[in-house]
């Protein structure tokens, strides 16, 4: 019993490593969005939405991990 619960836990860590991807992916995003703004600032209300989209393709991923690793703890 005691293997399948250090199991469970081990899983749960390294699925919980993704979120180190989508807090990266988010990060440049929006490194990305500043540059761009600084260099044309006319170019703001362009650039948003698809900085918002990058946005949340990132933190989808990141939440698909954390979900897994909720599921890995406590439904399985």
């Amino acid at each position: 019993m005691n293997i399948v619960l250090g199991a469970k836990y081990i899983g749960a860590g390294i699925a919980a490593v993704g979120l180190i991807g989508a807090g990266i992916g988010i990060a440049i995003v929006f490194a990305a969005l500043i540059n761009a703004v600084s260099r044309n600032p006319s170019m703001t209300k362009t650039l948003f939405p698809y900085a918002i989209l990058g946005f949340s393709l990132s933190e989808s991923t990141g939440l698909f991990c954390l979900m897994i690793s909720f599921i890995l703890l406590y439904a399985v």
